[in-house]
């Protein structure tokens, strides 16, 4: 005969969770450099890198907005993140590539200086971003961590490519 127990019952929902957050402490971040900088996006966000091509301008967009190409068939809006995050200098070079992500079900393509590698994280290397003024959106930074030598700048690159100011999304939801 079973017995419900609830002391039991409450011993396996915290193992099960211990387990769960064991398993969830880990998270992988695709890392690239901007100027001087590196930052970290979730993996999950990127469908694919590229080398860089010059995409085909698009009339009055903004000037982090570099154009669109054309992805098997795909129209992809190329943003350039160097601009976007007023880096000192843009060049493009053999290392420049564009980042394909996928963020809110849309395609869009993320222009960097180069791709370092993909490091997986757990949550005790991850510091929170220390506050700003008003005057700095800090707004997509979700942390920073330390690794080794290495300081990571992670970041929300759905917050960021879903900010107004893009013109990508319609109130985080995909134009059509």
């Amino acid at each position: 005969m079973n017995t419900f127990n609830p002391g039991q019952q409450q011993a396996r929902q915290d193992s099960a969770r211990s387990a769960a957050a064991a398993q969830g402490a880990n998270a992988e971040f695709l890392t690239f450099r901007l100027g001087a900088e590196e930052y970290g996006i979730d993996i999950l966000r990127v469908q694919e890198i590229r080398s860089y091509e010059e995409p085909t301008r698009i009339a009055n967009a903004p000037s982090f907005i570099k154009g669109v190409v054309n992805l098997r068939g795909v129209i992809v809006p190329v943003v350039d993140l160097r601009i976007k995050l007023n880096c000192a200098t843009v060049e493009y070079n053999g290392f420049t590539v564009v980042i394909v992500l996928n963020v809110h079900d849309r395609v869009v393509g993320a222009v960097v200086d180069s791709v370092s590698d993909v490091l997986a994280l757990s949550q005790g290397l991850i510091k929170p971003a220390p506050e700003m003024n008003g005057s700095v959106d800090a707004s997509f930074i979700t942390g920073i961590a330390s690794v080794g030598e290495r300081m990571l700048i992670l970041m929300d690159i759905e917050a960021l490519m879903s900010s107004e100011d893009m013109g990508l999304m319609d109130s985080g939801t995909p134009l059509q």
